[in-house]
Parts: C-alpha cells; sequence; structure tokens
C-alpha cells in the first residue's frame, strides 16, 4: 500500500467513525475528546517529531480560550472568528516562547516553557476580564457564518469534528513534508543536522510556533463546547496531562496522542464520580505501568507488533 492509499484509508476511518460517533456515544463527551486528541496531536508535533519537551503548552491552551471567550462574549465576534483570533494568539505566544526558550535544551528547556506558563497563569488570576478563580463564564457558542445554531449539540460536534480533521490533516501534512524530515533529521542527530547547512534553531522555533497555533486552537474549541475558560485550562497540571497523553498512546505516532486523549478522558469520566480526588492516583499509577509495560506506547507497541518500525525510535549516532 502506497503513502497516499495509507492516508486515504485512514482519514476515511476517521470520517466515518467520526459521523457515527454522536449518534453512539454523548457528544459532549465526544467534543471533550476531540478537543484534547487535537491538543495531544500538537504537543506530538513538537516532542515526537522534533525532540522538544515543552512544560508549557497549556499557557497556549488555555491562554488561546480565554482569548476566544473574550473576543466572543464581550466583542461579539463569530464563533469562526473567534477560533482563528485564538489560534493565532497561541501562534504569537508560542513565537514568544520559543524565542527566549529554543537555544537551550532538555531540562532547560522544559524549565524555562513551565516558567513562561506560570506567568501566564498568574496574569489569567489577576486580569480582570478572565474573572479569576471563578473563571470566563457564559461564552456564547452563537451562530457558524451567521447560519448554524452552534447550541444544537450535535451541529456543535460536527464542527468540532471538522475542526478537529482540518487541524490533524495539516499536522499530518507537516509530518509527511520536507520540513517534517528535517526535523526527524534534528530530533535525531542535531549535530548532523547543522553540518548539513540547516538553520536548527528556525526549524525548532517554527514547529514550536505550529504546534502552539494548533494547541490554541484545541483550548478555544474546548471553551465554545463548555462555554467556560477556567484556571485549570491554563494551570500546569494541564500541561502534564497533554505529556501524559502522549506517552500513554504513542510517541512519535501520527494516532498515538488520539488513542492517549481517549484513554485519560475516558478514565477521567468513568472514575471521578465513583473515586472523586483518587483519580490522579490512579491516573498516575496507570501511567507508571504503560511507560514498564508499553515503552512506546500503546500505538506504537501495536505498529511493533505488526511489524511497522516506530516512528520515535531516537538515534544517538
Amino acid at each position: 500500500m502506497t503513502e497516499r492509499q495509507r492516508t486515504i484509508a485512514l482519514f476515511s476511518v476517521l470520517i466515518a467513525a467520526g459521523c457515527v460517533a454522536p449518534f453512539v456515544l454523548y457528544p459532549t463527551f465526544l467534543m471533550k475528546l476531540l478537543c484534547f486528541a487535537l491538543f495531544a496531536c500538537a504537543f506530538n508535533l513538537l516532542l515526537g517529531f522534533a525532540g522538544l519537551l515543552s512544560f508549557g503548552h497549556a499557557a497556549f491552551f488555555g491562554g488561546s480560550a480565554y482569548i476566544t471567550g473574550y473576543l466572543c462574549r464581550d466583542l461579539g465576534l463569530s464563533p469562526e472568528l473567534g477560533l482563528l483570533a485564538g489560534a493565532a494568539f497561541g501562534g504569537v505566544l508560542g513565537a514568544l516562547f520559543g524565542m527566549l526558550a529554543i537555544r537551550r535544551e532538555g531540562i532547560y528547556f522544559a524549565m524555562i516553557t513551565l516558567g513562561l506558563a506560570q506567568l501566564v497563569y498568574f496574569v489569567a488570576l489577576q486580569m480582570p476580564f478572565t474573572g479569576g478563580e471563578d473563571g470566563m463564564q457564559g461564552i456564547p457558542r452563537g451562530k457558524l457564518f451567521g447560519v448554524v445554531d452552534l447550541n444544537d449539540n450535535i451541529a456543535m460536534y460536527f464542527f468540532v469534528f471538522a475542526v478537529f480533521l482540518a487541524g490533524f490533516w495539516l499536522i499530518h501534512r507537516t509530518i509527511h513534508s520536507p520540513f517534517g524530515q528535517i526535523l526527524k533529521a534534528i530530533r535525531d542527530n542535531e549535530p548532523r543536522a547543522i553540518s548539513l547547512g540547516y538553520d536548527v534553531a528556525r526549524f525548532k522555533l517554527l514547529a514550536f510556533v505550529i504546534s502552539a497555533s494548533l494547541a490554541g486552537l484545541a483550548g478555544s474549541m474546548k471553551s465554545l463546547v463548555f462555554q467556560l475558560a477556567s484556571l485549570a485550562d491554563v494551570h500546569w497540571h494541564t500541561s502534564g496531562q497533554v505529556v501524559l497523553m502522549t506517552l500513554l498512546g504513542g510517541l512519535g505516532t501520527i494516532l498515538g496522542p488520539v488513542a492517549g486523549a481517549f484513554t485519560i478522558v475516558s478514565l477521567e469520566n468513568l472514575l471521578a464520580d465513583k473515586v472523586g480526588s483518587w483519580v490522579t492516583v490512579i491516573m498516575g499509577a496507570i501511567f507508571v505501568v504503560c511507560v514498564l509495560l508499553f515503552r512506546r506506547g500503546v500505538v506504537g507497541e501495536i505498529g511493533a507488533l505488526f511489524g511497522k518500525k516506530p516512528a520515535a525510535k531516537h538515534s544517538s549516532h
């Protein structure tokens, strides 16, 4: 099967499953799943394919949620413009973060992104329009292109699904482009990429901006779905959660973050009412077990089982 045929098959299965899903499962749960799946896919582009571990992605996710909420609720913008503005805000913030952090590596890069994200958290806590600890409530879903009423859950679901597909396609296209191949080369052996004449810092920064924009788009969608933007969206815990989703599903795989998001969101919904605050402990235990038993993540292990070489295998030579 050629690459083109595999891509067509992948998107055909995704579209078919997505069209059937809201008539089988609760649409609001599915919308939350799609928002976090896009968030995890955006993060995976940075970590799985560029080799950059960011602990600050909640800043883009939550910051864009607040921007979209403010524009739609207080300025009366339509939902599609609110989403575009949220994605643009994520990209601009990503460019600022990237310019400050991109020349550092490893734990230093991660700590810089975490520190910058905490600044965004405290800004969100103090700014009057965010609602502080109460969050920004009453964000209207509005009408898509002035015609489709997004207060209808099914209509809102298909809008979110379409946005997810667009974001997923962009990530897929990026990974399989010459730019994506250069990112993998930088991830596997940065000195060799530099010796070949590539401007490594510029490629890393561009990957960071694309990842931040799509993370912002995911956060903007979530704010419209739940009509709420809260401090939880910009908290470091959300950054940790997306790392967990990506590693659990399969780092450096196309569908891994989607599988990881599905697992985490499902478990949270399933366990929240039964075990309360213990859900965090259970999640931690599941993560430890998966890291020990499924080193390449769920999708990575399935790929290895069927003889496909995992995409995220790092080389030290």
